[in-house]
């Protein structure tokens, strides 16, 4: 799977992109982000408030129950507003 970082996610876990198994037991995003939220450091700090985290999955944005599959394409990113 691979797992891509956008703005200020990308500055707190300081990477952009990574290749990552999807680890046993984890079966949707929100899995997902508390699987890398429990990673520590800078992983904690970005997802300390899912709220204000938005995804993707494969170019689709999702909601944190979409089911996920290994060959995935998931991208972490902010709110974005218009102006």
């Amino acid at each position: 799977m691979k797992v891509l970082y956008f703005a200020w996610l990308k500055e707190k876990t300081g990477i952009g992109e990574e290749d990552i198994s999807l680890p046993q037991g984890i079966t949707n995003v929100e899995g997902l982000m508390e699987f890398l939220k429990n990673r520590g450091g800078g992983f904690e700090k970005a997802f300390s408030d899912i709220s204000m985290v938005r995804v993707a999955v494969n170019m689709e944005h999702v909601k944190i129950l979409t089911p996920l599959k290994d060959s995935d394409e998931v991208a972490f990113f902010p709110p974005v507003t218009g102006g």
